[in-house]
C-alpha cells in the first residue's frame, strides 16, 4: 500500500530505489573504509595529525563511520537527502568541537576515495552526488565566523584596523 506524507502529499523516501546491495557492502566494510578515509585525509593535509591528539583522531574516525552509514542510505535510495541533511545537522556540533570544516571536507573526499574500492562506477553516481551535497553544506558553514581554520594575518590586521 502506498502512503504519502500527510502534510506535503509526497511519497516516503524509498531505500530500494537505488542500490541496496551496494549499501550493504558499504555497511559491511564500514570500519575499514572509515580508516582508509582518515588515511586519505591525513595524506592530503599532514597537519591534521599534529592538530588532533589520539582522542581527536578517534573522534574523526567515528565521524567517518557515521558518514559512511548515511552514505549507505544515499546509495540505497539513490537520493543525496540523508547525507546532505546529516551534514546540515552536524555542522554546528563539529564547530563546537573546534573541528575545521576543511577537515570534514577532506574526510568526505577520503570517503569518496574509499568507497570506490567497494562500489562500481554505476553505484558511485549516487555516492558522488551525496558527498558533493555534503561538501557543499560544510563549505557553506565554513564561511561563518568562528570556524577553527587558519586566518590570513594580513586580512585580520586590516579588519582590526591595526
Amino acid at each position: 500500500m502506498f502512503v504519502s506524507h500527510p502534510s506535503l502529499g509526497l511519497p516516503p523516501r524509498s531505500l530500494h530505489a537505488g542500490f541496496p546491495d551496494a549499501a550493504g557492502r558499504l555497511r559491511a566494510a564500514r570500519a575499514r573504509l572509515a580508516a582508509r578515509a582518515l588515511e586519505v585525509a591525513v595524506a592530503d593535509d599532514p597537519t591534521i595529525r599534529s592538530r588532533y591528539d589520539e582522542a581527536g583522531l578517534r573522534n574523526l574516525l567515528r565521524d567517518a563511520e557515521v558518514h559512511l552509514d548515511r552514505l549507505a542510505l544515499c546509495v540505497a535510495g539513490n537520493d543525496p537527502h540523508w547525507l546532505r541533511e546529516f551534514a546540515d545537522q552536524t555542522a554546528s556540533v563539529l564547530r563546537r568541537r573546534r573541528v575545521p570544516m576543511d577537515d570534514i571536507v577532506r574526510l568526505c573526499e577520503g570517503l569518496r576515495a574509499a568507497a570506490r574500492t567497494v562500489l562500481s562506477d554505476e553505484e558511485m553516481v549516487p555516492a558522488d552526488q551525496a558527498l558533493d551535497a555534503a561538501v557543499e553544506v560544510y563549505r557553506w558553514y565554513r564561511r561563518l565566523g568562528g570556524d577553527a581554520r587558519r586566518r590570513n594575518r594580513f586580512l585580520w590586521a586590516l579588519y582590526k584596523g591595526a
